[in-house]
């Protein structure tokens, strides 16, 4: 009779065992597959802890296949835009030009159109450029997306922003790099579209320019890092984008963002308190 009871009850034990280690194997593997699954984009961190929680209106995650970004519903616009780039992202694809809303917001959320800029004296800024995703139409496309667009001064848009990703993409193609780039806004200057979309008063982007394939683990403390931090206004359409480099630190203090948290505390805290002196052109 004992001898049954114990046969019994070592049964239920290995049992219970094997559906404990079958739960926990299956944790393991989902954990694995959501650390694959990251986004190359957020390969040097999520400067917000930005999370695809539907009640997070003022941050929350978007990861397409071409760039990454954090959403304000309030705002109406991205917080800042993470990509990546290399020589496999670009090529001889046009300029598709087709400003639309994002139809992949939580619903209920407001759609910005491409109409909502109409009239309104601002461009359509892309965060990441259409020129950074020209290897296919698809990814072109994809950056005519209203949730990448912010209102952009004219001057600022068509000026030295638009000589500075010149200068992101030169490194690319005749020196080989792989860059890893953030841009955003911060503060207000007022709405457009009824008042339901922010103007940003300040537009930055920080651009870390590493060797293809490194990483993280390839920025070190003399990596170079360029970050700008311009007024998104009209009158200096001829300033040079040099002229307004400043520190990753000072535009963590003013965004209170925290840029770069993917590589090592150490190299963070050397790289993010220079200003970048390297060429313009």
């Amino acid at each position: 009779m004992f001898k049954s009871l114990f046969r019994k009850s070592s049964r239920k034990f290995i049992l219970l065992l094997v559906v404990v280690l079958l739960v926990t194997s299956v944790g393991i593997i989902s954990s694995l597959q959501k650390a694959t699954a990251a986004s190359i984009h957020l390969t040097l961190g999520n400067p917000s802890g930005a999370t695809t929680s539907q009640n997070n209106f003022d941050n929350y995650l978007l990861e397409k296949t071409q760039y990454a970004l954090s959403y304000s519903d309030f705002r109406k616009i991205p917080n800042w835009v993470s990509w990546q780039l290399n020589k496999s992202w670009l090529g001889s694809a046009p300029r598709q030009n087709n400003f639309r809303a994002d139809t992949t917001l939580p619903s209920g959320w407001y759609q910005v159109t491409s109409s909502d800029y109409t009239d309104s004296g601002f461009d359509r800024g892309h965060m990441c450029p259409s020129a950074d995703r020209t290897n296919t139409i698809t990814n072109n496309s994809a950056t005519f997306l209203m949730t990448n667009i912010v209102p952009q001064a004219p001057d600022n848009n068509q000026g030295y922003w638009a000589q500075l990703e010149d200068y992101a993409r030169s490194l690319v193609s005749t020196q080989g790099k792989e860059l890893y780039i953030i841009a955003g806004g911060y503060g207000s200057a007022g709405t457009i579209a009824n008042g339901k979309v922010t103007i940003p008063a300040r537009l930055y982007k920080i651009i870390v320019v590493t060797d293809p394939g490194t990483g993280a683990q390839g920025v070190n403390t003399n990596t170079r890092v360029i970050a700008i931090d311009t007024p998104n206004v009209q009158g200096n359409r001829n300033a040079n984008w040099g002229d307004f480099r400043t520190t990753v630190d000072s535009i963590e203090a003013k965004t209170g963002y925290d840029f770069l948290s993917n590589v090592d505390g150490y190299t963070q805290s050397v790289i993010e308190a220079k200003v970048d002196n390297g060429l313009t052109s």
